[in-house]
């Protein structure tokens, strides 16, 4: 079991970091309108609300940390979020990369914070409470930092929420399954 263990948290490990160039790209390239040449674009996330496309990577990325912690530990996933922020630096479009990176780190690091003593009692309780400290952390952050404005607050957090709602069935589903296989979390 802890080879599974291993080999699912290597999977998820790969899905996060895979998180930061996909958002990075959808922020400058997809969206029903783009607000410069270099970003950003927008998608709807609710009727009348607006959002960088990026927003839909980062639920996700907030999501697959925990499940990195939950499959490879505390600080294999602490530095995950060191190494994610490193690569949102670099990938990000020269515009961004302080607010890309730092809302990053700061973001994820509060998931960790929201998620670590919850997530031994309440597996679902503890992703849905921690990836909302994070969206919440990562969109003031980001938004500040690269645009100066708060505008898209409000579609920020909807859009990344929506995503954390949509893989809370996964999250279920593996904590049946790792009860009913005996594994245990890192």
């Amino acid at each position: 079991m802890d080879q599974r263990r291993r080999r699912e948290g290597v999977i998820f490990l790969l899905l996060f970091a895979l998180t930061i160039p996909i958002a990075n790209w959808l922020i400058g390239h997809v969206g029903t309108s783009c607000v410069a040449p270099e970003g950003p674009c927008l998608v709807p996330v609710a009727p009348n609300l607006m959002a960088p496309s990026g927003v839909t990577m980062v639920g996700v990325a907030l999501v697959l940390r925990d499940l990195v912690q939950r499959r490879l530990g505390t600080g294999l996933s602490a530095l995950a979020i060191l190494f994610g922020s490193g690569l949102s630096a670099l990938l990000a479009p020269p515009s961004l990369v302080v607010a890309s990176a730092t809302a990053f780190l700061l973001s994820e690091f509060a998931d960790l914070a929201v998620y670590t003593p919850l997530a031994q009692r309440r597996l679902v309780a503890a992703v849905i409470a921690s990836s909302f400290a994070g969206l919440v952390v990562d969109s003031i952050v980001f938004l500040w930092l690269a645009f100066g404005s708060l505008e898209f607050l409000a579609g920020q957090v909807v859009g990344k929420s929506w995503m954390v709602l949509l893989s809370i069935p996964f999250v279920a589903w593996l904590r049946r399954r790792d009860e009913r296989l005996g594994i245990k979390p890192a």
